[in-house]
This record gives structure tokens, sequence and C-alpha cells, in this order.
């Protein structure tokens, strides 16, 4: 009879113990936490670089053999300015030649001048004949041939003259030289490049979808990459008609207003673009949950300790981060790593808010 006693009470405790095992709670498992925010810009950011709006290729027009080049790149000319000079030996010995032949030439029409006077007055006093005036008359007009000959002759050996001197057209600067001294030149052959300094675009390459949304005239901002403290406005004044074969992007040219004298040709910019879409909701790659085709995020309610599991609609990554199409708002709270072991159902506590 003691031996059922002491067996009773062995059974007694045993099932107290497991009653209370089955009333233990497991302590809340410890979760990062992220708040879904929007996130990217309004405005797509693309690279390009100032350039001259006006830039001029300036060139010799006849051959020739350089003799000085008189500037360097980044020199200011004015207008009229000398750029480089070819051997001029040849041209100068041209006219004096038809300086010579002129100064003969008028001599000629002035004793020609002389002798149809002369007859003309001796035909008068019934001294000589009309045949020697008519003569005298055709000598005249000869020399006078003769001297307005010489003189387009002098004319154009001066004007071959000239062109052995390359002039600038405009005041700018000097952004590229192809010549040397001593080098020979055909006609047309590109010397020297001058750009207008008070007249520069920003030049960018962009999408197709980007580009379809700009129209001439469009006002965009400007800023140094180096220095974002500088900036400026421009206009859209040329869209390419034709995507690059390549890269398939078109060429944007954006003329600057009163830019800074930092905004130096060569000097890389940053031009924002608008991109036609509202602000995005991201959530971290780590916080998705996949299963098949479906995407999910276990939600931590306010004031909650369990996760609900949430499906949602994303977009594209980037940077690591899932845009979402539906399924959340901001302000949202979503465990942000651990995705994996956790259960329906199984208490969370939210230690730190991942950054």
């Amino acid at each position: 009879m003691k031996r059922f006693g002491f067996m009773l009470a062995v059974l007694v405790l045993l099932a107290a113990c497991q009653k209370e095992e089955a009333e233990t709670v497991s302590p809340p498992r410890p979760v990062k936490s992220i708040v879904v925010q929007p996130f990217g810009e309004q405005a797509a950011t693309f690279s390009g670089s100032i350039t001259p709006q006006v830039s001029t290729d300036f060139s010799f027009q006849i051959l020739g053999r350089i003799a000085d080049r008189k500037i360097n790149i980044g020199d200011t000319v004015e207008e009229g300015s000398v750029l480089a000079t070819l051997d001029a030996t040849v041209q100068e010995k041209d006219v004096q030649a038809a300086e010579a032949a002129l100064a003969g030439a008028q001599a000629s029409l002035a004793n020609a001048t002389g002798v149809a006077g002369r007859q003309r007055t001796l035909l008068a006093d019934n001294v000589s004949t009309q045949a020697a005036v008519e003569e005298a008359e055709q000598a005249l007009q000869a020399a006078r041939s003769a001297q307005l000959q010489a003189e387009a002759a002098l004319s154009q050996a001066r004007e071959q003259l000239d062109y052995t001197q390359l002039i600038a057209g405009f005041p700018g600067i000097v952004t590229a030289v192809s010549g040397e001294a001593g080098q020979v030149i055909s006609p047309g052959q590109t010397v020297v490049t001058v750009a207008r300094p008070d007249l520069r675009d920003a030049v960018i390459d962009v999408p197709d979808l980007y580009a379809a949304r700009l129209s001439l005239g469009a006002q965009l901002p400007v800023r140094l990459e180096l220095d974002a403290t500088k900036t400026t406005t421009g206009t859209v004044r040329e869209i390419a008609p034709l995507a690059d074969p390549v890269t398939r992007a078109r060429r944007i040219r954006i003329a600057l207003q009163n830019p800074p004298a930092s905004f130096r040709f060569g000097s890389i910019v940053k031009v924002a673009l608008p991109s036609g879409e509202p602000q995005a909701l991201a959530v971290p790659e780590n916080a998705v949950l996949r299963r098949g085709e479906q995407a999910f995020v276990w939600l931590v309610p306010d004031a909650a300790d369990k996760p609900v599991l949430r499906e949602v609609e994303l977009r594209q990554a980037t940077e690591g981060l899932w845009s979402v199409r539906k399924g959340l708002q901001a302000g949202d709270r979503i465990m942000a790593a651990g995705v994996h072991s956790i259960v329906e159902g199984q208490r969370v506590a939210v230690e730190e808010v991942a950054k």
C-alpha cells in the first residue's frame, strides 16, 4: 500500500512538471527593422562637359609653308590678330613685279594720252590726218586697258600676299592648333581653332526615354561636378534628331546663361533632367522573402510583437534596393534581415533600427 502511494505521488509530480513546461513561453527573438521611406530623386542626373557654342577652324586659302605660328592653345586673341604666317617670298616678289608692271602701264598711258592730244590739235590745224588721230586714240585705249590689267594684277598679287597671314575673324580663345613652323599646308587645311568664350554649352548624352521628355527652350539646372556650389541655368537649344548608333543615346546641347568663370571649356558638369516618375518606396534586398514568383516582407505593426507576412509587388533592384509598386505604404515597419528564419506567429523584439 505504501509502495502504491509512492508511485502515485511520483506520477502527480511528473504531471505538474509537464504542465509547467507546456506553459513556458519562448522569449521574443531580437530582429532588426526599418521604416519604409521613399527613395530616389525627382530628377535624373547626367554628366557632361562644357563646350564652345561657336568654334571656328581657321585655315590658309593658298598652298604654302608655315613660317611662324604666333599663338598656342589657351591664348586669347582679338579680332584681326595674326594667328600664323606663311613664307611670303614668292608673293612679295609677285607684288613687286606687279607694281613695276603697273608703273610701266601708267607711263605708257601718260605717253599715249599726250600723243592723242597732240594729234587732235594738229588735226584741228590741218597739220595731221584723221587716220593719225584714230591711230593715236586706239593706242590710248590700249594703254588704258593695259593699266587696268596691271592694276588688277597688282590687286591679285597683294591679295595673295594677304593670304599668307591667318587672321582671327573674332575675339576668342584658341582651343586647338594643327600646324607647326616649316609644315606645308594645303588650302583649307585647319591650322588653328578659335572659340568664342562668351557663348558656352553644356553637352550631355541621354537615353531616348529622357530625351523624349525634353523640349527646345526647357530650363535645366547645371552644376560643376567638382564644386556643387557653382551652379547656373541652361536652355535646351538642340536635341539630336538621331541617336548614336552605338550607345543609342541622344546628344543634348544646353546654352548656359551667364555661367560663372569656373565653367571653363572642358569642365565636367552635372545636369538634372526630369525623370517623369514620382518617388518610389524602397526596401532592402535582404528584407524580401521569395516564394516562387511571389515576394513577401515581414510587416511589424506598431505595438505588436508578432510580424505579419505581407505580399508585395516589386520592381528592379537598384544598389541593393527593391522599388515597391504595391503592398506597402510610407511609414510601415518591416524586418530588415533574417526573413527566412521567422515563422508566422513567432514573437519578435525590435532590437535596433537597421540603417
